[in-house]
């Protein structure tokens, strides 16, 4: 797994043109941290916050690369696909299947008092994905409070709220 990230790094860092709103340095830096983590022994749940994060961000990055619209939702179709496509067939290797008892009301086996399966690490990958594609919304709102842009800012917005995020899960 580490061989291929390093590909990656390598193939972002060879054929990357300027830099954006989702630039390359935020999918390096959210491939580095999963590689990283994996590496610890971090919880599987937390690996999936930073997967998806990493497949969300390699969306928008790609979708910013492809200059003419071909399809009607293109970047939603691209951001769509590259977060199936890194997400999916990484489940059965990483998936965390977890129970969720819904007792709320009637008798066992209802639809409101029974127990469900889910995967921990498919949820936070979406997490993750949503934390991606809504922090540079939350990085432009602290420019307008505060008047001022710091440097890195929109990379410091999404690490600090996936390491938050990360440290809640694993912990929990």
């Amino acid at each position: 797994m580490l061989w291929s990230i390093g590909v990656l790094v390598l193939f972002l860092l060879i054929f990357t043109g300027a830099a954006s709103a989702h630039c390359p340095l935020c999918v390096v830096g959210a491939g580095a941290a999963v590689a990283g983590a994996s590496y610890l022994g971090v919880a599987k749940p937390v690996l999936g916050l930073f997967i998806g994060a990493f497949a969300v961000a390699t969306g928008w990055w790609v979708a910013n690369k492809i200059s003419k619209e071909y399809i009607s939702y293109q970047r939603e179709v691209v951001i769509a696909s590259s977060f199936l496509l890194t997400v999916i067939p990484i489940l059965p290797i990483m998936g965390k299947k977890k129970a969720l008892y819904l007792g709320l009301m009637g008798s066992y086996g209802t639809l409101l008092n029974d127990t469900y399966m889910y995967d921990a690490s498919l949820v936070t990958a979406l997490i993750g994905g949503l934390v991606v594609t809504f922090s540079p919304k939350i990085s432009s709102k602290i420019t307008e409070i505060r008047g001022r842009h710091i440097d890195y800012q929109g990379i410091l917005v999404t690490f600090t709220t996936l390491i938050v995020l990360s440290l809640v899960i694993q912990f929990i």
